[in-house]
């Protein structure tokens, strides 16, 4: 081989590994592109969670559910005078003595 067959095959190689290596670096930045639009996406919707967590805590809280409730379904929390509470009823126990 001559000089300049050895020269031009290590340009060539230069050339392609060069090239190798940019579109390794352009395919990296274009990952890093959308981890970064995802990561933020990401956070947008864990916000929007807890927002939703934050409401859904709200409309279902006492303060919220008592108006609603005595107007629509005309109920009410009872006196102390009306409430009644009841045993609990014993169980028979098995022939082996277990309840």
């Amino acid at each position: 081989m001559r000089g300049r067959t050895i020269i031009g095959v290590l340009l060539i190689g230069f050339t392609i590994v060069a090239s190798g290596i940019i579109w390794r670096r352009g395919y990296g930045i274009a990952r890093d592109r959308e981890l970064r639009v995802q990561a933020t996406r990401r956070t947008e919707l864990e916000a929007e969670k807890t927002k939703l967590e934050n409401d859904i805590r709200e409309a279902s809280s006492r303060a919220r559910l008592a108006p609603l409730v005595e107007q629509r379904l005309q109920m009410r929390i009872p006196n102390d005078s009306q409430v009644i509470i009841l045993p609990k009823p014993r169980r028979a126990q098995g022939s082996n003595g277990t309840p």
